[in-house]
C-alpha cells in the first residue's frame, strides 16, 4: 500500500485500504458518555453504530420522510473528523469555539485519503451533516443528540453531573435539533430530561 511514485501512481484498492486502516482509529476515540450499562466509555465508532440502528429503526419519527440509507450512510461518516479534531463536548463552549475550523481540516485530509469520487461523496455527505440542509441531515442530527441525551438518563446522569450541566444548557443546546428532525423524539427527550430532574441525575 505504501508506493514511492506518489499518489497518482497508486491504484483504487490502495487508496481504499489506506483510509480503511485510517478510520480504524476511530475505535479509539472516547466520547464523556458512557454505554447504557454504564461498564465505561462510548467510543466514536460504537456511536455511529448505534446511530445507523437508530435511524433504521426510528425514521418514521423524523418530521419529514427520509432516505433511511443516505441517514446511516451519513451518521457513519459524520464524526471520522474526529480522528485528527477530537471529541468536543457540547457543553465545553470554548473548544466548540474552535471545533469547525479543526474539523474541516481533518474532513480534507482523511477523506482525502480515497479516490476522489469516493473522497468528495464521503466529504459532501459530511458537509450536508454539519450544514443540515435536507430532511435527512436534520434527523440524522436529531438522533446524535438524542443518543448521548439517552446515555446520561442511563447512567445516573453521569456525564452532565461530571461537567456540571444543568437543565436549561441540556434544553437549550438539544431542543432547537432535535426537535427541526423529529418533534416527536423532542417529546421523548423532554420526558427523559424531566425524569432526570426529578431523580437529581440533572440540576434544575
Amino acid at each position: 500500500m505504501d508506493n514511492p511514485k506518489g499518489r497518482g501512481m497508486e491504484n483504487r484498492l490502495d487508496l481504499q485500504l489506506r483510509f480503511i486502516i485510517e478510520i480504524d482509529r476511530l475505535k479509539h476515540i472516547m466520547r464523556r458518555t458512557r454505554l447504557f450499562d454504564n461498564s465505561r466509555h462510548e467510543n466514536d465508532a460504537e456511536h455511529g453504530w448505534h446511530l445507523a440502528m437508530m435511524a433504521m429503526a426510528l425514521a418514521e419519527y423524523s418530521n419529514k420522510p427520509v432516505d433511511v440509507n443516505k441517514v446511516v450512510r451519513m451518521v457513519l461518516v459524520h464524526d471520522i473528523v474526529e480522528i485528527d479534531a477530537g471529541d468536543t463536548f457540547l457543553y465545553d463552549e470554548a473548544a466548540g469555539l474552535l471545533k469547525e475550523e479543526a474539523e474541516r481540516k481533518a474532513a480534507e485530509r482523511i477523506f482525502g485519503l480515497l479516490p476522489d469520487d469516493q473522497a468528495r461523496e464521503l466529504k459532501s455527505l459530511w458537509e450536508e451533516f454539519e450544514a443540515r440542509d435536507s430532511a435527512e441531515a436534520r434527523f440524522a442530527a436529531a438522533i446524535d443528540r438524542l443518543e448521548p441525551m439517552m446515555q446520561n438518563a442511563l447512567t445516573a446522569g453521569h456525564a452532565w453531573k461530571q461537567h456540571n450541566v444543568r437543565r436549561s444548557q441540556v434544553v437549550q443546546k438539544n431542543r432547537p435539533i432535535v426537535e427541526a428532525g423529529s418533534r416527536e423524539l423532542w417529546r421523548f427527550a423532554e420526558s427523559l430530561i424531566a425524569r432526570a430532574v426529578e431523580m437529581g441525575h440533572l440540576a434544575d
